[in-house]
């Protein structure tokens, strides 16, 4: 049964406040993730305290960073089910966690935190991973 939609919605709200892409049907992650060229960051949100303490905090500084993938789209464990389910099919050889964060690049998974990668790390910490990942796979992808 999914989470009350009041209550999710601050959290929901946290990143699309940035302009990150919210996927709430299992059609929009089909038609939104995984582009076969460019860049995307997926971000699986969720009502735990590593999602508001660390994971999305992180998504938010690392967005400021100069350099950044071609889009960014989420799902949210708990609430938007067919979705978050369509969207961890993308992800093979990864259990289903959340919070997690995927970054494509042309269609390929180039760095998975899962929620083990975030619990009981601050927020600033996770955003060094993410914008290094970026400066890796996205720099040439956004010239």
């Amino acid at each position: 049964m999914p989470y009350d939609p009041a209550l999710v919605q601050p959290m929901r709200e946290e990143l699309t406040r940035v302009g990150v892409t919210e996927l709430l049907t299992a059609k929009d992650v089909d038609a939104r993730v995984a582009p076969k060229t460019g860049t995307q960051l997926l971000v699986v949100n969720s009502v735990c305290g590593c999602a508001a303490g660390s994971a999305r905090p992180a998504v938010i500084m690392a967005l400021e960073h100069g350099v950044t993938p071609d889009s960014t789209v989420t799902v949210f464990a708990g609430q938007d089910l067919e979705a978050t389910n369509q969207a961890r099919t993308l992800i093979p050889g990864y259990l289903p966690s959340s919070p997690s964060m995927a970054l494509f690049r042309d269609g390929e998974v180039v760095l998975m935190l899962e929620r083990k990668d975030i619990e009981g790390r601050m927020a600033p910490e996770i955003a060094q991973d993410l914008v290094a990942a970026f400066d890796e796979h996205c720099a040439t992808s956004n010239a």
